[in-house]
């Protein structure tokens, strides 16, 4: 799988740009606020139908333009897939695949499977454990169309127990309804504990073996699941802590608190790790979404790398880049000389200035 061509109108601080790319190693380089990322944020958009920033629609229009047009082509298996995305300031955006509009953008799902990588993403394991949970899910969700379809089922629950809780303060006749809410909650988030402790199994071994490649066998780490409640108990759990939800006005019980745990040794990464230490769980865990990805999809995703070399000594550069030889990536820097440095072969080259691309 590999995406083929990108063509912009009025997106990000681009006013029309078309580009054309490699199967193997795309880079753009440039000095900062010149738009690399914008670039990586489309390709990205029309695969998922979301920005990796987390942006709203309205703030990737350029300014000035009302509306905005991404159209991205996708070669699967020798099969052309075309996405079109018209993003609105007021309206929900439009999504068309092969000409033909679909009605959700999970509707997305399996055409184009990508790993976005970015220096945030180094962070990951000092962050807390929401970010390590955003991990679960994105790559869950990108493999997994019941997972993804479970968990926003499970958020939506979540929305409106919590929304109760905060309700019943002023009316506490409305508890008789909390019942109703748990049963759907625990129907969805059973299924979610389930899925996550058969994945981070999986993952574990996956993230142990590059973490043994990037310390030289020096260290072992390994990964585990924390689950804030165990499937088979989560009824349980949730009838358990009414009085302290009712009191916090919050859920606290589910799946929505659950965290990985990373150890070397007797030694928790999260906490008192090094940086090093934590940067290289971090690299190990988010290479390990590479093999995961190609296992269960059957085909190689689309890797995209934002100025994540410039964050990393050149052990891991080295690591990192004989890691992607054989999936297309695309990679942002300020500068070509860690490739130059690392004899790194690059299949097409893009020089970004002020939304012009060379």
């Amino acid at each position: 799988m590999y995406v083929k061509s990108l063509d912009l109108l009025d997106f990000r601080n681009y006013e029309k740009a078309s580009l054309s790319f490699s199967p193997g190693i795309n880079i753009f380089y440039g000095a900062n606020a010149q738009g690399k990322t914008n670039i990586l944020e489309a390709v990205y958009m029309a695969g998922t139908s979301r920005s990796h920033r987390g942006a709203r629609d309205k703030d990737m229009i350029r300014i000035g333009a009302e509306e905005s047009h991404i159209r991205m082509h996708v070669d699967k298996k020798g099969n052309d897939y075309r996405i079109d995305m018209h993003l609105k300031k007021s309206r929900a955006k439009g999504i068309a695949v092969g000409g033909v509009p679909i009605r959700r953008a999970a509707e997305l799902f399996g055409i184009v499977n990508m790993i976005f990588f970015s220096p945030e993403d180094l962070n990951i394991i000092k962050n807390g454990p929401a970010e390590r949970r955003r991990f679960i899910d994105i790559v869950l969700s990108g493999i997994d169309s019941i997972y993804l379809n479970d968990l926003m089922q499970y958020s939506r629950c979540l929305t409106q127990r919590n929304k109760l809780l905060h309700d019943l303060y002023a009316n506490p006749s409305l508890i008789r309804e909390l019942s109703v809410w748990d049963d759907m909650l625990v129907s969805f988030g059973a299924k979610i504990i389930k899925k996550r402790a058969e994945f981070i199994s999986e993952l574990a071994d996956i993230v142990a073996e590059n973490h043994r490649s990037l310390t030289g066998g020096a260290e072992e780490i390994n990964v585990s699941y924390e689950p804030n409640t165990a499937a088979d108990v989560f009824y349980d759990a949730l009838s358990s802590a009414r009085d302290v939800d009712r009191k916090m006005k919050t859920t606290t019980k589910g799946p929505h608190r659950d965290d990985i745990s990373l150890k070397i040794g007797d030694m928790d990464i999260r906490t008192f790790g090094s940086q090093g230490q934590q940067r290289t769980a971090a690299l190990s865990l988010k290479l390990s979404e590479i093999t995961v990805m190609e296992k269960k999809i059957k085909d190689r995703p689309v890797l995209l790398l934002d100025d994540v070399l410039s964050e990393l000594d050149r052990d891991r550069q080295n690591f990192l880049l004989s890691s992607i030889k054989d999936i297309q990536t695309m990679i942002t820097c300020t500068g070509l000389d860690e490739f130059v440095r690392n004899n790194f072969h690059a299949d097409s080259v893009f020089h970004v200035v002020r939304g012009g691309i060379e």
